[in-house]
């Protein structure tokens, strides 16, 4: 799990979201970038949750410290996590060889978080890139530019990236039936810009992730 929050760590402060399809950990940045890790209920030996919902604030950072405490690449370490309702800190129960520890983290009131409403009917366009292809696209952009433009359409040049720095208009295209590729699905011409910095967050998710 460690890894997985490692990987949304764009602030300190984070909300944990808990319900009964799993647990998922949201940090946001300036009401316009979210990062969330989801963990699936299955994925845990045991899962009880009173009530259909808990939500609360936690320090990730505090958090990661507690959960790395045996190492950051240990993978023996059991956890047991539980949390009493509202008011009450987040209590971590880890072992490991034989050694037992438990922390108590301090929870905060759940902040607003927004709702970007990623619903498939609002989805116009999709292009999914593998991982390793991905790192490779946003390594390629020029680091002087503060903006890149994202230009996606069903016709040429289908996906294009530009920026514009010191070096002057950089502008890099795609095809759709690129390696690089997985999926490719575009129903008409779009065309956004992005800070770079904000898109920058998103190279540790893509550490851990096939595409």
């Amino acid at each position: 799990m460690s890894q997985l929050l490692k990987a949304i760590q764009i602030k300190d402060l984070a909300t944990v979201d808990i319900n009964e399809m799993g647990m998922r950990v949201i940090v946001e940045e300036a009401k316009c970038v979210q990062a969330i890790a989801f963990v699936q209920r299955e994925l845990f030996d045991d899962f009880i949750l009173k009530g259909e919902r808990v939500v609360f604030d936690i320090n990730l950072k505090v958090l990661l410290d507690c959960l790395t405490m045996f190492g950051s690449t240990s993978t023996a370490a059991a956890m047991r996590m539980c949390y009493s309702g509202e008011g009450s800190p987040l209590v971590l129960f880890l072992e490991e060889a034989g050694v037992l520890t438990d922390c108590e983290i301090r929870t905060l009131e759940a902040s607003e978080i927004v709702d970007f409403n990623l619903s498939k009917d609002n989805v116009i366009n999709v292009i999914i890139f593998r991982s390793e292809s991905l790192k490779e696209v946003w390594s390629e952009l020029d680091p002087s530019s503060d903006a890149v433009e994202i230009l996606m359409s069903p016709d040429e040049p289908f996906f294009r990236l530009t920026t514009r720095g010191t070096a002057g208009t950089v502008q890099i295209e795609y095809t759709k039936g690129s390696e690089m590729i997985d999926s490719f699905d575009c129903k008409m011409l779009l065309k956004t810009m992005y800070k770079l910095m904000l898109l920058r967050h998103s190279f540790k998710a893509l550490n851990l992730s096939s595409r």
